[in-house]
């Protein structure tokens, strides 16, 4: 649909009336050819921020999908680099980008580690979780991260009212709901939920520090205002 090696509309279709996980494993051969991938842009402009506080030993990617954010943690990291997804079908696909990452199948809102890590990254995923979830995630992130650690999450900065792009995203949210509502079983993937302040609240009552840099490569609104920030959430030393 999107290009010749992207999934067609009957593909997606079947995707996305199928649960989150089993969806993400059908759509995983494409996945890099659709614009659902962290775009570019965005993994070069967290790297770029992220690169001045490190470097780092231990990297973990959260919902690392296909593999998209390992590049980014490879480029940071002296030592080894993680990535966790619960799709069997995007960790085959990471494997096969990234051969000398480790990587688990683990449900982001459970994960199995315990300090052992001294970054983590999440790109793109934060629309897969209810407000209501994101605390186990962000639990389970602190818990971790070595003492001092850092959670780096690249988010958008929510388009007003005046922009197209509000009523795209307010009609793509309406449109999931409605499928939810009707449709088993559920595809939790929502866009007006992700925004930075309530997603940084959350962090702090997970026990992090949290500071907002802008992201000004990624671009400005009509107002002004960056498109984009990175949330910088550091666990306590």
């Amino acid at each position: 649909m999107f290009s010749p090696q992207g999934p067609s509309l009957r593909e997606l279709t079947v995707q996305a009336l199928s649960s989150v996980e089993r969806g993400y494993d059908l759509l995983a051969p494409k996945f890099d050819h659709t614009p659902f991938r962290t775009p570019d842009e965005w993994l070069g402009a967290t790297a770029d921020a992220l690169a001045a506080r490190g470097p780092f030993r231990a990297g973990l990617d959260v919902c690392c999908g296909t593999g998209a954010g390992l590049g980014v943690l490879e480029r940071l990291c002296t030592d080894r680099v993680t990535g966790v997804d619960f799709s069997a079908g995007m960790l085959d696909q990471a494997r096969a980008a990234h051969p000398g990452a480790e990587l688990v199948r683990a449900d982001a809102r459970d994960l199995p580690f315990d300090a052992a890590f001294d970054l983590a990254v999440t790109f793109g995923a934060l629309g897969h979780f209810l407000p209501a979830e994101r605390p186990a995630l962000f639990r389970g992130v602190f818990r971790a991260l070595r003492p001092g650690g850092v959670f780096a999450l690249p988010m958008g900065t929510p388009p007003p009212p005046t922009a197209p792009a509000y009523w795209v995203l307010l009609g793509f949210d309406a449109v999931m709901r409605v499928r939810n509502a009707v449709w088993r079983p559920p595809f939790v993937m929502y866009y007006r939920i992700m925004h930075p302040p309530a997603v940084g609240a959350d962090l702090v009552a997970a026990g992090f520090t949290v500071e907002s840099i802008d992201l000004p490569s990624l671009g400005h609104r009509r107002d002004g205002v960056p498109r984009s920030c990175l949330l910088l959430a550091r666990k306590p030393a």
